[in-house]
């Protein structure tokens, strides 16, 4: 390869509309415009990104394209004052890997606005590990403890609990001393959740019922990655005045609920998103998980891959069988 040439992960549509992966050969020249050219050391693998990677039209409009909403490297080339060759740098969210190629990519070339430095305290590689489901954690912990719920209340339910989100969540409410229940259907990874920090393990059917639109409450606060009907369970079992934070649709997009919970019990529900919030939300909370909230248990969060490695991934979190977070080595 040449010096403008690297490789990527590129998803084409067949002339039968079936869609393949294929590790190929691109050059800088084939990205976009932008502001910072990026040499992408590591990635992370999402829900969405195996979305886009499989012909998804709500996640990504046109192909062939590169996957990878989360990008952490090293800038090659900016344009802009505050950003020069060398600085460390975090990208997740915004139309990264969506509709503009992204961090399965050796390279990516960004707006400068999309771009964040690597906070101290924390490598590029811990920085994916977290990614977008780790950040979309961070900010669901940090909206509840904004509303208010705090450990003495009582437990707070993290659902979809041994998946990316879900187990930055587990970890990092036990990190702020809460009582964690967590809710999987994988039985067997029960362990692991307590090892995280969960105090107890639940079936997630057993956190599912929507026959009555008020029940016995439950938790101090939710934190739901699940949407459908968990999330409607969650609404009607929470605490008077306790909050739930909603950020995923793998359950559905369909929300099956009651003024109830909301007018009888002053509940609030609230939305998180990652992909759009602004730059000086972003820093804070990166420096917060480089500070009070980095984990001792990266490491037993997290399995490496290479990019030739990464199809068999994609298709396991569509299959619901990833458990904690998948970091992707693009050296």
């Amino acid at each position: 390869m040449t010096a403008t040439d690297f490789l990527a992960l590129v998803v084409r549509e067949e002339e039968d509309g079936a869609f393949v992966r294929t590790v190929e050969t691109r050059t800088i020249d084939e990205l976009p415009e932008g502001d910072v050219l990026i040499r992408v050391a590591y990635s992370s693998l999402n829900y969405k990104d195996a979305l886009s990677a499989t012909g998804n039209r709500g996640v990504t409009r046109t192909y062939p394209h590169t996957p990878g909403i989360d990008a952490a490297g090293t800038v090659a080339e900016s344009s802009a004052e505050d950003l020069a060759p060398g600085d460390e740098v975090v990208v997740i969210g915004y139309d990264l890997g969506m509709n503009t190629a992204g961090g399965y990519g050796q390279y990516i070339r960004v707006p400068a606005d999309w771009v964040v430095k690597l906070p101290a305290g924390l490598s590029l590689h811990e920085s994916m590990v977290y990614g977008t489901a780790g950040f979309t954690a961070a900010m669901s912990v940090w909206r509840l403890l904004e509303a208010g719920v705090a450990p003495e209340q009582g437990p707070v339910l993290v659902t979809g609990a041994t998946g990316g989100v879900g187990s930055v969540a587990v970890a990092l409410l036990a990190r702020e001393n809460f009582e964690v229940v967590a809710a999987t259907g994988k039985a067997d990874q029960a362990d692991f959740l307590r090892e995280l920090g969960a105090t107890d393990v639940v079936d997630r059917e057993s956190v599912t019922d929507t026959s009555r639109p008020m029940q016995r409450t439950r938790w101090a606060g939710v934190v739901d990655t699940v949407g459908g009907d968990m999330l409607a369970t969650a609404l009607a079992t929470v605490n008077y005045g306790g909050s739930v934070t909603a950020c995923g649709l793998v359950g559905g997009y369909k929300l099956n609920t009651t003024v109830y919970p909301f007018i009888l019990r002053g509940v609030s529900l609230l939305g998180i998103d990652s992909g759009h919030c602004s730059i000086a939300f972003r820093r804070e909370i990166w420096n917060k998980l480089a500070g009070d909230w980095k984990l001792p248990l990266l490491d037993r969060l997290t399995r490496t891959v290479s990019l030739a490695q990464l199809n068999p991934e994609i298709d396991r979190i569509l299959q619901g069988g990833q458990v904690g977070r998948v970091v992707v080595d693009m050296s």
